[in-house]
């Protein structure tokens, strides 16, 4: 059933997304881009990267949180190397390549399976701290004002969530259920302790946010003008089609979802064409950066073990 689920999810979204680029076909045809233009585009691209590379450096701050000493550079190394996996079925993949490299780099795979977990609950919080201060455009102009009230509770319970009074007891009592061994119980329990609420993290899973709508804003620049007044209304449609990719199962990267979600929000300000043309181009610009981001990775690894010669 979860299967079919995601499977329904991701053609839904797919055919909703083929059928508006079939009845805007002229316009978005009729779209050029100048030099500036692609200028603009080769930024957008490169504060993309910047965010992933971003995102790396918070996943090692997460496992410091977790009592954990890494090196930053061997796992921004590790996170971009992995991040392309999250384009493969089933969307875990990345996360399953950053707990192995992890484990391999003698972390326990409990602390490791954490920090994976802790990302995105931090991401997701960070969004809807996000949505609830720019998108308010959007529900006044869209969607019902009940939905402000589900923020709010959304963002509560996440942020609950990451309190340590809540994880603590919830980690102490899983690892008492898995561990049968009572002299090893109480030093693994002790290892899992969060001495502090996950704030530094928290401020910069805001700061990746920024630069990933900066990278999607940058994108419909280079297509058209924006106002200041747009900026807010951009960020909060951006943050919620982005946190909507990030939990919808069965879309691979946020795929189809990130899309349609984007378009539904902005159809009603900008023309349809350009948002399908702006939408198209950013997911081009996001796998552009993420390629990217894996190779130098890779290059950078690869160049550290080749023996110097004299």
């Amino acid at each position: 059933m979860k299967k079919i689920i995601r499977w329904l999810i991701l053609g839904g979204t797919l055919f909703f997304l083929l059928k508006a680029l079939k009845d805007n076909w002229l316009g978005v045809s009729a779209i050029r881009i100048n030099i500036t233009g692609w200028l603009i585009l080769a930024t957008a691209t490169s504060v993309t990267l910047l965010a992933h590379i971003w995102a790396g450096w918070i996943w090692t701050w997460v496992l410091r949180e977790l009592n954990q000493s890494v090196s930053a550079i061997e796992f921004i190394q590790v996170y971009l190397k992995t991040n392309i996996a999250k384009y493969l079925p089933g969307n875990v993949w990345h996360y399953y390549g950053r707990i192995m490299a992890a484990k391999n780099a003698n972390i326990p795979t409990n602390i490791a399976t954490l920090s994976v977990l802790l990302e995105p609950l931090l991401m997701l919080a960070a969004a809807l701290i996000i949505i609830v201060l720019f998108g308010t455009q959007i529900i006044v102009n869209n969607l019902n004002y009940n939905l402000i009230i589900l923020q709010f509770l959304a963002l509560i319970i996440v942020l609950g969530v990451l309190d340590p009074r809540f994880l603590n007891p919830v980690i102490q009592l899983l690892e008492r259920w898995k561990n049968k061994k009572p002299d090893e119980e109480n030093q693994l329990i002790n290892s899992f302790i969060i001495q502090r609420y996950p704030v530094k993290p928290l401020l910069g899973e805001l700061v990746f946010l920024g630069l990933r709508a900066a990278g999607f804003i940058l994108t419909i620049m280079a297509l058209t003008s924006v106002n200041w007044e747009q900026i807010p209304l951009l960020v909060g449609a951006f943050s919620c089609a982005w946190v909507l990719g990030l939990v919808v199962p069965g879309a691979p990267g946020g795929l189809g979802v990130f899309e349609t979600t984007a378009m539904l929000l902005l159809q009603y300000h900008f023309p349809a064409a350009l948002v399908i043309s702006a939408i198209a181009l950013y997911r081009l610009i996001s796998i552009l950066a993420e390629t990217t981001g894996a190779a130098i990775a890779s290059l950078h690894q690869r160049i550290k073990r080749t023996p110097q010669k004299r």
